[in-house]
């Protein structure tokens, strides 16, 4: 399963999660401004800006086009 940690207004999370409804991939949201619980395990993880991308071999942080693909296919 993918996690998406989101942001309200953040431009990245918008896209990152428009990426992933078009290609039909599911996915779990974990909103930080509602969920501030989560922002402990997302630093955990050694980022510090959303989106936050975590699956269960990898994480990453961004809009990263290329990377999403792969989760596509997988």
């Amino acid at each position: 399963m993918i996690t998406v940690y989101s942001k309200n207004d953040c431009v990245q999370c918008k896209m990152t999660k428009r990426f992933l409804d078009q290609h039909k991939v599911p996915f779990n949201e974990i909103n930080l401004d509602e969920q501030p619980e989560f922002i402990e395990h997302v630093k955990s993880l050694g980022f510090s800006a959303a989106p936050v991308i975590e699956t269960e071999t990898e994480s990453f942080s961004g809009f990263q086009p290329g990377k999403l693909k792969n989760l596509v296919s997988a």
